[in-house]
């Protein structure tokens, strides 16, 4: 079956339960119900187009190429906060916990608080840009 709704491609994808969340060059990620098919919600915010999610719990985190995490509630769909420090493209997130970690373009892995949002440390060492990550 197909969903569809944004008006740019889709980069990106994450599952949490019954949810499914879509992340699109269209600055918008849209929350589909994967028994319904149906478009529950579309989260907007960023002001480039987003290129990783990452879903745990009732935490969904969006990397977009504005260099900034965006922590989204699945249960009130609101923006719980933004997390500044990248110094180009967010290019990969990933949730586990109270932890979140962002992967990006200025070669280094950020380590973020969920509950406090505080910037725990960067992980460097990389020689390029860091495309993917797992908790």
């Amino acid at each position: 079956w197909t969903l569809t709704g944004h008006s740019a491609s889709v980069r990106s994808l994450a599952v949490s339960g019954n949810t499914l969340a879509s992340g699109s060059g269209d600055k918008t990620i849209k929350l589909w119900s994967l028994t319904t098919r149906a478009c529950l919600a579309t989260l907007a915010g960023h002001s480039d187009g987003i290129k990783a999610l990452a879903m745990s719990g009732d935490t969904l985190a969006s990397g977009p190429e504005d260099k900034t995490i965006k922590l989204w509630s699945l249960a009130s769909r609101e923006c719980l906060g933004t997390l500044t420090g990248h110094r180009d493209s967010v290019l990969s997130v990933a949730v586990s916990g109270d932890t979140s970690a962002s992967g990006s373009r200025d070669d280094t892995i950020k380590l973020w608080s969920l509950t406090s949002r505080e910037f725990l440390g960067t992980v460097t060492g990389h020689s390029a840009s860091v495309l993917s990550l797992a908790m």
